[in-house]
């Protein structure tokens, strides 16, 4: 079992950076794929980053690659989503999610299917002005 908490949400202005932080209470951290997704009011839940195993394999959605950066510290049992330059249509509520490293996905990286994870957080509120 793994119980996740999510913190660092708030209200910012486009163009602003936001970092939340994931904890997690697995005696085996480092033997989950961890993952952030998001969901906006009206739309389906959508995954935004995974990483799996040490970090190196790290998978971005295509609308924010390159403006968020997903990291874990395993020591701290805690994973980060650090979010540059925000966009409006980045407002939504952000869960953090957990999944079996050894999930059987098609390769090395791991997917952004929520389906795929089964440990969730309860969400925190990201919402960015225009």
């Amino acid at each position: 079992q793994v119980q996740l908490v999510e913190s660092g949400g708030g209200l910012v202005q486009a163009g602003d950076s936001l970092r939340l932080t994931c904890a997690a209470s697995a005696r085996t951290f480092g033997s989950y794929a961890m993952g952030w997704f998001r969901q906006a009011p009206g739309k389906e839940r959508e995954g935004v980053s995974c990483i799996r195993g040490s970090g190196v394999n790290i998978n971005y959605a295509n609308s924010v690659r390159g403006r968020f950066t997903l990291s874990r510290d395993i020591a701290k049992s805690t994973v980060y989503l650090q979010m540059k330059n925000l966009k409006p249509e980045d407002t939504a509520v952000y869960y953090c999610a957990a999944a079996d490293n050894a999930h059987p996905w098609l390769g090395i990286m791991c997917e952004l299917k929520s389906t795929d994870y089964p440990y969730w957080g309860q969400g925190t509120q990201v919402t960015v002005s225009s």
